[in-house]
């Protein structure tokens, strides 16, 4: 079922996200608090990854699985673009792309057919794993990284 995935997502956002407001303002505003990320890079690097499992949905409900990744430019790649744009942008207006990116994943979620879960994609998992890996593990691994800062 979806649900499973649903529940994991809005509770490791949920956590994600207090965890982010914990941080005091100064650290939010620190140019790297995760590795060279700031807090709105981070952000949208969430965001994005939770978007890009929307697409990874609608390709495997199309029949395009197989299509995933060709010619895309590389996970580091993708992520130093994400990174770079944001940088143009505050902490405010990131955070409404995420949760406008969780929210838009959380829809599809909610109407997908279960059966699709166990499609196999590119790298050998099934769209179970990938909504999974870009979705709550994502949040739950940056959450952690958060609250290990000194």
């Amino acid at each position: 079922m979806t649900d499973e995935l649903v529940d994991g997502l809005a509770v490791s956002r949920a956590d994600f996200l207090a965890t982010l407001e914990g941080l005091a303002p100064a650290r939010l505003a620190a140019p790297a608090i995760v590795n060279d990320w700031s807090a709105r890079e981070l952000v949208a690097h969430l965001g994005y990854w939770a978007g890009h499992v929307v697409e990874v949905i609608n390709a495997v409900e199309d029949g395009r699985a197989d299509e995933l990744g060709v010619g895309e430019p590389s996970v580091d790649a993708l992520n130093e673009t994400i990174a770079r744009v944001a940088r143009q942008t505050d902490l405010a207006t990131a955070r409404k792309r995420e949760a406008a990116s969780a929210q838009a994943l959380l829809d599809r979620l909610g109407v997908l057919d279960p059966m699709l879960l166990s499609e196999r994609l590119p790298g050998g998992g099934t769209l179970r794993d990938g909504i999974r890996e870009d979705g709550a593990e994502h949040y739950r691994e940056h959450t952690a990284e958060l609250r290990a800062l000194p």
